[in-house]
């Protein structure tokens, strides 16, 4: 079956937070057994740590750590201490894939890193998240970043500040980055029967994000400006709009004739025909007038209302969704991890494969001395 694809494998995860973690629970809803090794001298994951106020003080088990540490086990080792790094490498021997999220040389120092451990098993796989490539020494943290590598600069309205993502994404962009890697060294590995390093920074996972805001710059010479929620090449692309009951949708109109429907939808066929909005590169030269139109003519209806008669003729088209009215979709409720006794979480495996079925897991584990 699909979903047991990586039952046999052991999966070593001394990574904390949020990116390396992501990758651990990735392997573990594929079937693979994942050990989550956690510093004793730190008493674990320092998200453990990271609680809402609402959440009781005595839990270590919070829900930011719940995000990304369900189907593991936990445990604690000191790895200044002989012993106990005398036990990492017996698991070591056994592994196929340790992730690691240490600033550069601090495996080193602590003698867990890839040129130690192939030594001990050749075959293994090592993933190595930074902050910024294995030369540069700083820490990398997801808010830093996503001002570094442009994302903070773009998001936010036009005239405003800057404005962080409202989720780590340099941390899930960089996740996926190394799930991708690994699965291609695990590829290679069949071939070669060789491991290798697999490393990722979260600058550069962040860089290659930036897609066609990127190329606007590389390729057309024109350097991305914040924008709220509007597309640069398309129109109207991400514009929000508020129906006359007050709620708001979104339109992503990505060609002329999407276009022409949505104005015959809103009674307004000439605007269509209008050289000023005929097509896409006209619309882009006359955004404020296209949306101020699209305001007036969309505050006449009802969003629900209107929004079934766009999907019905395949304009694109959605509510902008609260995270309560998010879950209460049929297709996000099929991401919820659950476990009797424990809080649902969310799944990091969102594609199907021929047979596979949602692989049962644990609940993410307490903190064990």
């Amino acid at each position: 079956m699909a979903e047991h694809i990586f039952k046999d494998m052991l999966v070593l995860e001394l990574a904390s937070v949020l990116a390396g973690p992501s990758v651990g629970q990735f392997f573990a809803e594929l079937g693979a057994q994942v050990l989550k090794v956690e510093n004793a001298a730190t008493r674990g994951d320092v998200t453990r740590n990271w609680k809402l106020a609402s959440e009781p003080s005595g839990t270590d088990t919070p829900a930011y750590f719940c995000a990304a540490n369900w189907g593991k086990a936990s445990l604690a080792l000191d790895l200044t201490q002989a012993a106990q790094l005398q036990q990492l490498y017996s698991l070591v021997q056994q592994a196929d894939i340790v992730i690691a999220s240490y600033k550069p040389g601090d495996a080193e120092k602590l003698q867990v890193g890839y040129d130690t451990l192939k030594n001990i098993n050749p075959r293994l796989l090592y993933g190595h998240i930074t902050g910024y490539g294995p030369h540069d020494t700083r820490a990398g943290y997801d808010a830093v970043v996503q001002a570094e590598s442009g994302f903070m600069y773009l998001n936010g309205e036009a005239g405003g500040p800057p404005v962080k993502m409202p989720v780590a994404l340099m941390d899930i962009l960089t996740a996926h980055q190394l799930k991708e890697g690994l699965l291609v060294a695990l590829l290679q590995r069949e071939r070669t029967r060789q491991g290798q390093l697999v490393q990722v920074s979260l600058l550069q996972a962040a860089v290659s994000a930036l897609a066609n805001q990127a190329t606007n710059y590389l390729v057309a010479g024109q350097e991305p400006q914040r924008m709220g929620s509007e597309h640069p090449n398309i129109v109207p692309y991400g514009s929000v709009y508020t129906g006359r009951c007050g709620k708001q949708l979104v339109l992503a109109i990505g060609d002329d004739r999407q276009f022409s429907r949505l104005c015959a939808i809103l009674g307004a066929e000439e605007m269509a025909l209008d050289p000023k909005y005929k097509t896409n590169a006209a619309r882009v030269l006359h955004r404020q007038e296209v949306n101020e139109k699209l305001r007036q003519l969309i505050g006449r209806h009802g969003r629900e209302e209107l929004l079934q008669r766009l999907h019905a003729q395949h304009v694109p088209a959605g509510a902008v969704r609260t995270i309560p009215e998010v879950f209460a979709l049929p297709q996000a409720q099929q991401m919820l991890l659950h476990c009797q006794g424990a809080r649902p979480g969310l799944r990091q495996v969102a594609f199907q494969l021929q047979g596979q079925e949602n692989q049962a897991l644990t609940p993410p584990p307490s903190y064990q001395d």
